[in-house]
């Protein structure tokens, strides 16, 4: 049963408790009572607490008014709550400061049982609109943010990503380490098996990364074969053994698809922000460039690291797009 049938009845007298508690029942809701505004505040900062809000005006310890100001005033993070507030208040000055604490509705007592109906379904409706516009948001955002192929981020993203916790580093002057990882000899696999394989094996490989991962993690898609990894709080040592894990991994088994089979490989570039040395987020991405090319100069399948004082192997990009626009075969 959805959120959308629960309701949370704010009541202080057992008469139209019980009344209003039938009524609920038999229309098909699921419902949970509170005495007074203090027990249904709490309620209401419990997880998946009912979102259809029934409430007297007048009770003890908090008012309904009260109660409903303290639900607006929730963050915009927290789903939506529809309240009804029912009351033997009938003036016009009541239902415009009822409305202006954010009741959606306003019924008075003694109220009609298909009123009271015709009102929670209507009710019901807006909220199940409401999941679906999150629900479809949510789908964009999603969208905009991840690789339609593998559905780890995109560039972009990743990127931002990595802004991020650079920017975090530097606060909290804590290491942030990167990899650059790379499937080798893909071009060969397109050639032989297929693109259609080609792709399945690049999601298994962006599966696997991202089975490594820890939840504070990130990994995207840099372009063709190649992914960026993002572990906050990593040193170099810590991270050269996390990689040669996750190199193991995604070579541990082949990669089948459509009655073919390939074992793949993968080879990584490994560079560290210490949280405290200037640097530019196109210089690291630049370093762990180089390492992935030590890599593949070394006979693919490993793990490298070059020191940036090797001014051979890390030079500073002449621009952003250099380093951006790089793909390896």
């Amino acid at each position: 049963m959805g959120a959308e049938n629960e309701v949370l009845l704010v009541e202080d007298s057992a008469v139209y408790e019980k009344i209003i508690t039938g009524h609920l029942r038999d229309w098909g809701f699921q419902v949970t009572v509170a005495r007074n505004g203090e027990d249904a505040w709490a309620v209401l900062q419990m997880p998946n607490s009912p979102r259809l809000v029934i409430m007297d005006w007048v009770m003890p310890k908090m008012d309904g008014l009260e109660l409903c100001q303290k639900i607006r005033s929730l963050p915009t993070s927290v789903p939506y709550s529809y309240i009804l507030l029912m009351t033997g208040k009938d003036g016009r000055s009541d239902l415009l400061k009822a409305m202006d604490a954010g009741v959606d509705d306003y019924l008075v007592k003694p109220f009609d049982d298909l009123e009271l109906k015709a009102r929670l379904f209507a009710g019901r409706r807006v909220l199940l609109l409401q999941s679906e516009l999150i629900a479809a948001h949510d789908k964009l955002q999603f969208v905009a943010s991840h690789d339609s192929l593998t559905g780890v981020m995109n560039r972009k993203e990743i990127i931002d990503a990595l802004l991020r916790e650079m920017a975090r580093s530097k606060r909290e002057r804590s290491p942030l380490a990167i990899a650059m990882v790379d499937v080798d000899h893909f071009k060969a696999v397109n050639d032989e098996l297929g693109h259609l394989f080609g792709d399945h094996a690049l999601k298994e490989v962006a599966q696997r990364l991202h089975a490594k991962l820890r939840v504070y993690d990130s990994v995207g898609r840099y372009g063709g074969e190649e992914f960026l990894l993002v572990f906050p709080g990593c040193d170099l040592t810590n991270m050269l053994v996390r990689m040669d894990e996750v190199r193991s991994f995604v070579s541990r088994s082949p990669l089948s698809a459509m009655g073919k089979h390939r074992l793949l490989t993968i080879s990584i570039g490994v560079a560290v922000f210490d949280g405290e040395t200037p640097i530019e987020v196109e210089t690291l991405l630049h370093q762990a460039d180089m390492s992935l090319y030590e890599a593949k100069r070394k006979g693919r399948n490993r793990v490298e690291h070059l020191e940036p004082q090797r001014g051979h192997a890390v030079p500073t990009p002449a621009s952003s797009s250099a380093v951006f626009e790089r793909t390896i075969q």
